[in-house]
């Protein structure tokens, strides 16, 4: 049997189709699917397993839960029929229904980590945080230089901007929880630090404008994004040719119940995903490494990742 007829085959179902609709711009476990469909886990399974046999779709496991995703179209054919779901999915009756249930299970995870944060807000230097180290602060400090303009994406209350801010000529500090802003305002109001910026925006789409920051910092913040890759554009977005980013996050790991204790949405990043995503949004001479390892606890280890906006 030729791919084609297996292709065709696969694309035969509505319900498969209304999964690849799901799946064009999103990363989803077999959970999330459920609610947008409105479908039994068995059966969704099954589509799944038959779309990921033609190329259709990928899963990434993650701990205790798999993730299905849109494969990759090396071939022609795997082209084609990713076209030809595209344009059936938009003419189906389910279409609507499904869109909006899709736009709430994704409003869900972002409002899952704003409760998180709100309530830990004022207090969440004092708790224990996975990856948050002095090590890892300092070794992310050491690559700044002073007299720049700085974005601290998915700041919290802004422990890193705060210290940026003391030499920095300007530092913006972005986060989606109203209160973390709240709470760091009031500590940059306090410490005298007026060029120190507070604003409430998300990780993928910050206020900030289009090439006006030297250095773009993503401290302990990418693994809450929804769509890491959509962050980090984001950030090379708002870089001036020849601007930098910093990344500090978790490495890989199995600590499932990061996803319920941190609000995490990622289980950390294995190194060379995460280069990879960098290079993809368009940094060069990305570089990633680890730079410190807990020794008690689950064990986590800090990833440090650096690279520049072509100039």
């Amino acid at each position: 049997m030729s791919d084609r007829v297996r292709l065709l085959g696969a694309l035969a179902d509505p319900t498969r189709l209304r999964i690849l609709f799901a799946l064009k711009e999103n990363e989803l476990s077999v959970a999330e699917l459920q609610e947008v469909l409105g479908v039994g886990q068995s059966r969704i399974s099954n589509h799944l397993s038959l779309l990921k046999g033609v190329g259709l779709v990928r899963d990434r496991r993650e701990g205790q839960r798999s993730y299905y995703r849109r494969g990759e179209a090396p071939s022609a054919a795997l082209k084609e029929a990713w076209s030809f779901a595209e344009g059936t999915a938009t003419e189906l009756a389910t279409k609507s229904r499904d869109s909006e249930a899709l736009r709430l299970v994704l409003s869900h995870r972002q409002e899952k980590s704003r409760r998180y944060f709100d309530a830990v807000a004022g207090r969440l230097g004092k708790k224990y945080c996975p990856g948050r180290s002095w090590e890892a602060v300092g070794r992310l400090l050491l690559a700044l230089a002073p007299r720049e303009t700085f974005a601290d994406l998915g700041a919290g209350e802004g422990l890193i901007s705060q210290l940026l801010a003391a030499r920095a000529k300007k530092v913006i500090a972005v986060d989606n929880s109203p209160r973390m802003v709240e709470v760091g305002r009031d500590l940059a109001r306090r410490s005298g630090l007026k060029n120190l910026e507070y604003r409430l925006g998300d990780l993928e789409n910050p206020p900030i404008k289009p090439g006006s920051v030297d250095v773009a910092i993503l401290s302990q913040a990418l693994h809450h994004a929804t769509h890491p890759p959509k962050a980090l554009e984001a950030a090379f977005k708002i870089l001036r040719p020849g601007g930098r980013v910093l990344i500090l996050d978790l490495a890989e790991h199995n600590f499932e119940a990061a996803r319920e204790v941190y609000a995490d949405v990622w289980l950390g990043f294995a190194p060379a995903d995460l280069g990879k995503m960098i290079r993809e949004a368009g940094f060069e001479g990305v570089a990633v490494e680890i730079v410190a390892r807990e020794k008690e606890g689950h064990g986590f280890q800090t990833i440090l990742a650096v690279g520049h906006k072509p100039a």
